[in-house]
């Protein structure tokens, strides 16, 4: 019967009971959101990279490791040179291998020499390929393929040649103007690094510092080049013949490795830093991204903390909004009082009604933030790399259903507690 007399209640108070109910609403989606993408983000932050064992390079430190590999941020590496990267081709641990070389800036933005290999096993998020938005991978020594950013802040498309420059700086005097690559693809957009990065061969990487190499592995690649110009009326770009893996380089600076079975990572992992051979330094990328977000963890709880402060700006003005309400309220408690209401009931009727506002806010909220995230899923993952995953709302959005439920309880303390007194008053009012 209370649950009743509230609904009547703020019936009566319709348009204050629907500006508070907004009001609690918007507080309670905004906070939701700042937590599912902070779990989100989370999530796909440690995604960046996916379906890669082991990064390995020279020992500099596992988050310089991870920035210069994943990230293109920060110094290089120094190379591994060629023999180790056999060694750890020819282990029977080893499914496949992605050599990556750097230190050089097309226009302020990085330059990766790979393979072809990169394209094929490089992942992200939840195991996504790289798939290509216009063109194909490498088809030719002096061929790049670049990231959609890159395409699209730039204007560049398939066939315009470029020109990349030695250095990391943004401004750089040491161009390989005698060495152009051609745009063979464009990745689609990943939200991920990969949109921000120039990947050019290895060959063709080398060719621009040193000159041609005539070794049998270059010539080799030459002559499938050149049998690929010959026959190009005969393939498409889709399957090119040039070989990118069949060129040797004389050092690379970091290599990423796929294992056979994900369960030996550890034990690869200890062999590799234990080689007496090479210095090198093997990290798990996982254990790593989760390091590297744990630094920046500060961030996400400053954004919960806000938006937990602007729910309850929202919840204090629900008791405002009970407190300035109580005195048109006179009439109502004096007739509760005459047919027997006594001043606990009062009480529990006033906070029956903020309850009622808050849980039916709630409900609208949840409703509400799945629809969003569900309409902007698409969006968000092509744009800004976050993926994501069922279920939107897990133990912490429970936490803080149950939170907000336990505030409203102690807010409206403060009217139901002048409700209470009110009924006193007019209680003794009557006895009198």
């Amino acid at each position: 019967m209370l649950s009743t007399i509230a609904i009547e209640s703020l019936k009566r108070r319709k348009t204050t009971a629907i500006l508070t109910l907004l009001s609690i609403t918007i507080s309670i989606s905004l906070l939701l959101c700042v937590d599912i993408i902070r779990t989100q983000v989370k999530t796909s932050f440690t995604r960046t990279v996916s379906g890669v064992d082991l990064i390995v390079g020279a020992p500099s430190g596992q988050l310089n490791l991870l920035l210069s590999s994943v990230f293109n941020i920060g110094t290089p590496t120094k190379g591994i040179e060629y023999k180790s990267i056999a060694a750890l081709q020819s282990n029977k641990q080893v499914s496949w291998l992605i050599p990556l070389s750097l230190g050089d800036t097309h226009r302020g933005f990085r330059v990766v020499g790979t393979t072809n290999s990169f394209f094929d096993h490089f992942k992200y998020g939840d195991m996504q390929s790289l798939e290509m938005a216009a063109g194909s991978t490498f088809t030719q020594p002096l061929s790049t393929v670049i990231g959609a950013d890159i395409a699209k802040s730039l204007g560049y498309k398939v066939g315009d040649k470029i020109i990349i420059s030695h250095g990391l700086g943004s401004v750089s005097f040491n161009n390989h103007d005698d060495h152009p690559f051609t745009i063979s693809g464009i990745v689609k957009k990943t939200g991920t690094p990969v949109d921000k990065a120039v990947y050019v061969t290895l060959q063709g990487l080398e060719e621009a510092h040193t000159g041609p190499k005539h070794s049998p592995t270059s010539m080799l690649g030459r002559k499938s080049a050149d049998k690929a110009n010959e026959h190009e009326h005969e393939h498409t770009k889709e399957h090119a013949v040039y070989n990118s893996e069949a060129f040797t380089p004389e050092s690379v600076s970091v290599v990423m490795l796929g294992l056979k079975h994900r369960v030996t990572a550890l034990q690869l992992q200890y062999q590799i830093n234990q080689s007496k051979k090479e210095p090198l330094m093997a990290i798990l990328p996982g254990m790593a991204l989760a390091e590297l977000w744990q630094i920046m963890g500060n961030v996400e709880s400053l954004l919960l903390g806000l938006s937990g402060l602007i729910v309850i700006c929202a919840l204090i003005g629900l008791a405002t909004m009970l407190l300035a309400t109580m005195r048109e309220r006179y009439q109502e408690i004096a007739v509760l009082r005459t047919i027997g209401a006594g001043p606990f009931t009062l009480l529990l009727l006033i906070q029956i009604e903020a309850m009622l506002l808050t849980i039916v806010s709630a409900a609208l909220s949840l409703g509400l933030v799945a629809g969003l995230m569900s309409a902007l899923k698409p969006w968000l993952s092509s744009t800004y790399g976050l993926f994501l995953s069922s279920p939107l709302f897990g133990q912490s959005s429970v936490i803080i259903i149950l939170l907000i439920l336990g505030c409203t309880y102690l807010v409206s303390l403060f009217p139901a507690v002048a409700a209470y007194r009110r009924g006193l008053h007019a209680g003794l009012n009557a006895n009198s």
